[in-house]
């Protein structure tokens, strides 16, 4: 066969192969559970921790992929190249900690948090969890789905679960719905107190109010499409979706979703 048909099939193969993420997947299963009936998840920092020399290939592996070859995926396998990678890299962040720490925020100063680190590789520069987040994810609006904020993983307990497998192209709408309702089912990050007529619900809708009124119109329209999870009744719901529902935001949980 001539180089330049081999050439050329090469690059057709790139072209339509997405990125592998069996070994993320395989870590997730090992190490992240379930817990209170599928409304969060513990992790086992010490069981990644035995297996750090799986994960660090996996966190290679991500690393290799350029800026180009990324844009040759399609919409839904560079989102979910961007999920899998900033929630991998935060376990590494975690478990690079020495002890580990009892809250994410824990790590770093004052100036220079968490999300400020710039411990790691990706398409080709140095980058930081929020640059993942906020500049590729969030500021992208080709991949923009206020969905994001219920996949990606801060290491905390007030955060919407880490899911015990990877996110996939082929399952990257059902997997972003399932952990959508798996959080907003969560009462004791979101409940209606029937009292007050009120829906307390996460912070996460203060911080990223925009993104969902975006999507919806309104914040409350937005939350009004999940009133089956939100346990609302029909009438709640409809004054939900027509703002006159009151809303209020709960505390956060910072310290770190380990199984110990």
């Amino acid at each position: 066969m001539r180089p330049v048909i081999v050439t050329l099939l090469l690059l057709f193969t790139g072209l339509a192969q997405a990125f592998e993420h069996s070994t993320w997947d395989a870590l997730l299963k090992a190490h992240v559970q379930w817990v209170r009936g599928g409304a969060t998840s513990q992790v086992d920092y010490d069981g990644f921790a035995a297996d750090q020399a799986r994960l660090d290939h996996y966190l290679d592996s991500l690393g290799t992929v350029s800026e180009q070859q990324f844009r040759r995926f399609d919409q839904d396998q560079q989102l979910a190249f961007l999920i899998n990678a900033y929630n991998a890299f935060t376990v590494k962040l975690i478990l690079d900690q020495k002890p580990r720490p009892d809250s994410i925020r824990d790590i770093g100063s004052l100036f220079s948090g968490p999300w400020d680190q710039r411990f790691f590789e990706l398409l080709g520069a140095p980058r930081t969890l929020d640059e993942v987040e906020h500049d590729l994810i969030r500021g992208n609006p080709e991949l923009m789905d206020p969905r994001i904020h219920f996949a990606v993983n801060c290491a905390s307990v007030g955060c919407p679960a880490l899911r015990p497998e990877a996110y996939t192209a082929e399952r990257l709408d059902r997997q972003l719905e399932d952990s959508t309702r798996r959080f907003l089912s969560d009462r004791q990050r979101n409940r209606y107190d029937a009292d007050r007529n009120r829906l307390a619900i996460s912070p996460i809708f203060k911080w990223y109010r925009d993104d969902f009124a975006d999507a919806a119109g309104t914040l409350h329209r937005w939350l009004a499409r999940y009133h089956a999870p939100l346990a609302l009744s029909e009438d709640t719901a409809e004054a939900l979706r027509r703002g006159i529902l009151d809303l209020s935001f709960m505390s956060y949980d910072w310290s770190l979703n380990s199984a110990r």
